[in-house]
């Protein structure tokens, strides 16, 4: 009853503003490796809030396209009431909504709730890392907000790492300088750093060095996946949670350290700019802009020899990942299924789609994709866009670690449609929030299942902060059940509780793995569709 009167209070427009949270809250102060902190304690909701954290030095001026590097320890306190500057990115995903202090190079800081009081300690940790295809994104957007998830007695973290041409360039000159020879990867290694953080300083919010679950959706996902298999991040985790997406191909799998030169390479040289040394001296705007005009879609991550000696499949087939629990899933409708038929979706056109593609194994696919009546179509056509798009790679994450390990594997389905926009003159966009409807952003079509990034304000708690959408008590409902989920998950390894639907680990040779399908009403199903899945594990050839 008590969850119900909350949520009644939410949808009648009771709820708490987010925007008036400081009225309420009191300076308090934290000592941590390299100098005292500043937070404020909330208390209507007691939840200790620390945001702007820095974690490394500025990485600018000639720390431009270098590791992290430690901080430098300071005198006095310094202040953490607001939230840091975020990456420089693009508006490449129109609808993500930022608390940000503006953009800068200097964007390395880090966010933490904690529900502790005082003296209290061993509390299980969230590290949540954010989406946006290592290209744009930041850590203070609503929906990854800590505050609900701390609730629950977790002490949060969500951290930014550098993104686009600051976060993945690679070059000949910057790994002939690096100490490790190698280059790229600097968004990666940011994420390791913060974890190298948590384990120094988290006991001071609470938190325990040796109870860290990681967690991601999308690039954010692929980003626990890369520290999973990581040598430099393995030790740091306890546990992993992937929300549609991991560094496997076809989906932003990481090139060898040569192809990765080549197009830092490249880059420069179509820019005019002939050294690393010269691009160093250039203002954030004129790389920026370079970049902008150059049209590329950041850049690839790297099998570098050092964040990453070999492909994810390689070192998960070898055992060497990080042997913790993995919770993993993807959503119902991921991607529309006109970024697979390019045009109207018809089972003409769909046929002749699977026909261009698989010229040699049409007739496989469309047994495996049923497109007999125009909802068979529809469905075939997002089932397969989708798949090629980020569910195999994460089924293929989720296939190889129960196969090499001997750790829980957890798999769901995220299935909740949305409900209506509030507001009419704005449809829903690419990344998860909203785009105006004549804005000239990407925008998603009417949606037949759950759409990429719609997940993350149920996983985190965060309805009540995403107004774009009409919330119901249903979508409340499905909440209340994927955010149980995660953070039974986070505390113990293990996401039942007794009250929730029983979830059960997927064994390493099931052909038809338990799969959690998370909705309204939540339930535990037999995987009837892995066929396909096997059978682009044999035109990937991972």
């Amino acid at each position: 009853m008590k969850k119900l009167a909350i949520n009644l209070m939410i949808l009648l427009g009771f709820g708490i503003s987010a925007h008036a949270q400081n009225t309420n809250a009191f300076p308090v102060q934290v000592k941590l490796k390299n100098g005292t902190i500043e937070g404020l304690y909330d208390t209507h909701s007691g939840i200790q809030k620390y945001f702007g954290i820095p974690f490394a030095k500025p990485p600018v001026g000639e720390l431009r396209w270098k590791a992290p590097q430690p901080l430098d320890a300071w005198e006095g306190v310094k202040e953490t009431k607001a939230f840091g500057p975020r990456p420089i990115q693009a508006m490449v995903f129109g609808d993500m909504k930022s608390r940000s202090k503006g953009l800068s190079e200097d964007c390395l800081y880090l966010n933490v709730w904690t529900p502790a009081k005082h003296s209290e300690k061993d509390l299980p940790v969230l590290v949540y890392f954010y989406g946006g295809g290592n290209v744009a994104g930041d850590a203070s957007e609503y929906r990854y907000d800590g505050e609900s998830m701390a609730k629950k007695g977790i002490v949060v973290v969500t951290t930014n790492y550098r993104l686009n041409i600051f976060g993945n360039l690679a070059h000949p000159e910057l790994t002939a300088e690096a100490p490790y020879k190698a280059s790229g990867n600097y968004g990666q290694l940011d994420q390791n750093m913060a974890l190298k953080w948590v384990q120094e300083n988290i006991t001071a919010f609470g938190g325990n060095p040796e109870k860290v679950t990681i967690a991601g959706e999308s690039a954010g996902s692929i980003g626990v996946s890369v520290q999973m298999a990581s040598p430099l991040s393995k030790s740091l985790i306890a546990g992993a949670i992937g929300e549609s997406g991991a560094a496997i191909s076809p989906t932003m799998a990481p090139v060898s350290l040569e192809e990765a030169e080549k197009q830092g390479t490249q880059f420069l040289e179509s820019t005019g700019v002939e050294n690393i040394a010269e691009l160093r001296k250039l203002s954030t705007r004129e790389i920026y802009e370079k970049y902008n005009d150059s049209k590329r879609f950041g850049f690839p991550m790297v099998i570098d020899g050092y964040l990453l000696p070999k492909t994810l499949p390689e070192i998960f087939a070898s055992k060497q990942q990080a042997q913790v629990p993995l919770l993993v899933g993807w959503n119902s409708a991921e991607i529309p299924g006109m970024a697979f038929t390019q045009g109207p979706i018809t089972k003409e056109a769909f046929v002749e789609k699977v026909k261009q593609n698989y010229p040699k194994k049409y007739e496989e696919v469309l047994e495996l994709y049923p497109h007999g009546t125009s909802t068979e179509v529809e469905w075939a056509a997002t089932n397969l866009a989708s798949d090629n798009f980020i569910v195999y790679s994460t089924w293929k994450w989720f296939d190889l670690h129960r196969k090499n390990s001997d750790q829980p594997v957890y798999r769901y389905l995220y299935s909740k449609i949305r409900p209506p926009l509030r507001d009419q003159n704005k449809v829903s966009g690419l990344a998860g929030g909203t785009v105006e409807r004549d804005s000239g952003a990407p925008q998603m079509p009417k949606a037949i299942g759950a759409p990429h990034a719609a997940e993350i304000e149920y996983a985190m708690g965060n309805l009540h902060l995403v107004d774009d959408y009409a919330w119901t008590a249903d979508d409340y409902k499905a909440s209340d059940t994927m955010q149980e989920f995660f953070a039974n998950f986070i505390k113990t390894g293990d996401p039942n509780d007794g009250e929730l639907p029983t979830w059960d680990a997927a064994k390493a040779n099931d052909g038809n793995p338990p799969v959690m399908v998370i909705d309204t009403k939540s339930e535990l199903i037999k995987a009837s569709n892995d066929a396909r899945y096997n059978f682009l594990d044999q035109v990937y050839k991972n």
